[in-house]
């Protein structure tokens, strides 16, 4: 397999720029590198889903796969007196991600290095968001969707954005199996945004 972004210690050359993206109304700045999912800018797949999650005031929100930090800090914004923690399998991205919360001013986020929900054993959540990595394959893809649900407390909600070409059916199929409850939201451009609820028992 051809290394990609969903690996522990990129080998890709560096190749550092600075990104200005405007998200839910607000500006940020992030330093981006190579061997990070979407080195370019934020992409439209993560847009879709920043634009549509719903972040409660005072949650406590789980990021899994947050690269160098768009959907994470975004709902580190939108949480109020929230926290969000932040997790991802490549050491760069987690790297990043904390030089950009520095740079963005952004002081209610924690930034771990994490494969799949690993570092949060224990630890329960109002919201998890991922965009998440397909290049991995889908037994990663499932075991966030089902790791997810075990951290969620009861009426949280899992937000999803994967798109049709690349398994949104299945991925559906796969929340529907764990979830009370499974909500299309929106669609655009070929991605689907689920929010799936953990629905009380």
């Amino acid at each position: 397999m051809s290394q990609h972004y969903y690996s522990n210690q990129p080998e890709a050359s560096h190749d550092r720029r600075q990104l200005e993206e405007h998200l839910r109304g607000q500006t940020f700045r992030f330093i981006s590198d190579a061997g990070v999912f979407s080195k370019k800018g934020v992409d439209y797949g993560s847009k879709v889903l920043i634009e549509a999650m719903e972040i409660p005031d005072n949650a406590d929100v789980l990021d899994v796969g947050c690269g160098y930090g768009p959907i994470g800090f975004t709902a580190a914004r939108l949480s109020g007196d929230g926290h969000v923690t932040m997790l991802d399998v490549n050491s760069r991205a987690v790297e990043l991600a904390k030089e950009n919360a520095k740079l963005n001013g952004i002081l209610n986020v924690t930034i771990l290095e994490s494969d799949v929900l690993a570092a949060v054993k224990g630890k329960s959540f109002d919201v998890v968001l991922t965009n998440p990595p397909i290049r991995a394959g889908k037994d990663t893809v499932h075991a966030i969707f089902e790791q997810a649900y075990e951290h969620l407390r009861d009426g949280g909600t899992l937000w999803v954005v994967i798109q049709k070409k690349q398994g949104a059916p299945s991925a559906k199929a796969k929340l529907e199996s764990l979830f009370g409850r499974v909500d299309e939201v929106t669609k655009d451009k070929g991605y689907r945004i689920f929010k799936a609820t953990k629905t009380f028992q």
